[in-house]
């Protein structure tokens, strides 16, 4: 008995020591997208913070393809020790089952969730000279077959077509849909005047909307963002039931030690309650979580919610 009491402690304080030194040499933060998009950005953010505080680097990989599924799959694959972690967000944890028949993760099985690190509202644009002088107007342009309005997207699975299906879905509308590789040549052309309108990131969008080479008409959150003040809500401007972020998310392999997880969403917390990181991450457009928000266990009902939400949305488009 004796001897198995020391194993325990020995194991334990094992354990505690392993905590304390934790990370021991640098992290991989894989980011399931190109390098410059919003979820870069944001990681490269925090992860700075992470850097500072925690001694180690946390060094971004940008893991591109199938909709963020690709770098998703291999981060969940990866050894659960705390030292490859990934940036998810609502496509690669939210729309992704219901878009890939073949996925090789369950978003709400096989991950530790760290938490929620922002949202990034949705804003419903347009050509900077399109025929509609607020939303009521956009809207019934686009309900209108006559009108023949081009919608722009960066490719099936990402946040612009996600958000957009939910538009049209709410709408009972169909759009002529203009598909991009990636949101780049998407807002290009949208800034070109070869399409019509969008649903984006906020993050992808101010200094377009700020400059003038685009118009806003709502951004689909319950408040106006202090980047963008002048542009009504959904709700303020008659569209109250499109409410949509794309958040973004720490998450780790499922089973890493549960230390090393409290660890995280510890330097996490205390990321988003530094100023400098508040004020990159706000510039942005980002919403900043509240401290409930930060849990890993309001991480995993985000999750599943959205699993929820987007499943009919994207299964009834596919059938279309």
């Amino acid at each position: 008995m004796r001897r198995t009491i020391a194993v325990l402690v020995l194991s334990a304080f094992s354990s505690i020591a392993a905590a304390q030194a934790y990370p021991s040499r640098p992290v991989t933060i894989i980011v399931p997208f190109a390098a410059g998009g919003p979820t870069d950005i944001i990681a490269r953010i925090s992860g700075e913070y992470f850097s500072k505080t925690l001694g180690q680097q946390f060094v971004v990989e940008n893991v591109a393809g199938a909709g963020g599924t690709t770098g998703i799959t291999r981060g969940a694959q990866a050894k659960p020790d705390g030292y490859t972690i990934m940036m998810g967000h609502m496509g690669t944890h939210g729309a992704a089952p219901a878009l890939y028949a073949n996925l090789k993760y369950d978003p709400t099985k096989d991950f530790t969730p760290i938490g929620l690190v922002a949202g990034t509202p949705i804003l419903i644009v347009a050509r900077k000279d399109f025929p509609a002088a607020n939303l009521k107007d956009f809207v019934a342009r686009v309900k209108d077959p006559a009108a023949k309005v081009k919608q722009a997207h960066a490719g099936v699975g990402s946040v612009s077509f996600t958000t957009c299906t939910l538009l049209t879905s709410q709408l009972g509308a169909k759009s002529i849909v203009a598909a991009y590789r990636g949101t780049g040549p998407a807002l290009n052309d949208l800034v070109g005047g070869q399409v019509d309108y969008m649903c984006d990131q906020i993050v992808n969008l101010v200094e377009q909307v700020r400059g003038g080479a685009i118009k806003a008409y709502a951004i689909a959150t319950p408040e106006r963002s202090p980047a963008l003040p002048d542009v009504p809500t959904t709700k303020e401007a008659g569209l109250p039931d499109y409410q949509v972020s794309a958040w973004n998310a720490l998450f780790a392999p499922k089973g890493i030690p549960q230390d090393v997880a409290t660890k995280l969403n510890a330097t996490l917390v205390a990321a988003l309650d530094d100023a400098n990181t508040r004020k990159r991450l706000l510039e942005l457009g980002s919403v900043i979580p509240d401290k409930a928000g930060r849990s890993p266990q309001a991480l995993q009902k985000l999750v599943e919610s959205e699993v929820a939400r987007w499943n009919p949305i994207l299964k009834a488009y596919a059938q279309q």
